[in-house]
């Protein structure tokens, strides 16, 4: 596996080793001593998978609190542009974001740590999404920002009249409401 640093540290964008031959193709998705040895010693306790269709925008999510979660997130069918917004207070790249294109070809993942908002864009016809959190969902700790909020400026690669999202993330917060207490 290649862990490669992003810009916003914490965030780390993983390139498995794909072996292929004629009967297709085969590489780990996880190692856990790989993820200690490269810095992040989470350990996973929930699975999630969703499937949407283009134009779609899940997010900006996040729990707060205790419930706070970091997520090993990948894509199983599709394309998708996925997205980790920093929000911890103090930190130098508070509100910025790094967009990584994740796709069923390029097989890359993404690990967000705790303290981070995130969200995805369907860029192909449909996408199946899988991601692991190192802790459960907890509906009272559930946070979100609005995928279109000016003071993140998020290119989500999808056009203003394509995109589709639920009415919960059309009525989410601005970064400017996010509480001090996370």
């Amino acid at each position: 596996m290649n862990f490669i640093k992003t810009e916003i540290d914490g965030v780390f964008i993983i390139e498995p080793k794909v072996f292929e031959d004629a009967r297709g193709y085969f590489f780990e998705s996880y190692n856990e001593a790989e993820f200690i040895k490269n810095g992040i010693s989470n350990r996973f306790v929930q699975d999630n998978q969703s499937k949407s269709s283009y134009g779609v925008i899940r997010g900006l999510h996040c729990q707060l609190g205790e419930h706070s979660q970091a997520k090993l997130v990948r894509v199983l069918k599709g394309r998708v542009l996925d997205v980790a917004v920093d929000i911890r207070r103090g930190s130098p790249t508070f509100g910025k974001h790094v967009a990584v294109e994740l796709s069923d070809e390029n097989n890359r993942q993404l690990f967000i740590p705790r303290h981070f908002l995130h969200g995805f864009s369907v860029l192909s016809e449909e996408a199946v999404f899988a991601y692991k959190c190192d802790n459960f969902y907890c509906k009272e700790s559930e946070f979100g920002i609005r995928y279109d909020d000016p003071e993140i400026g998020i290119d989500w690669k999808i056009p203003a009249e394509k995109v589709i999202t639920s009415e919960k993330d059309r009525l989410a917060n601005k970064l400017k409401d996010i509480p001090d207490e996370r």
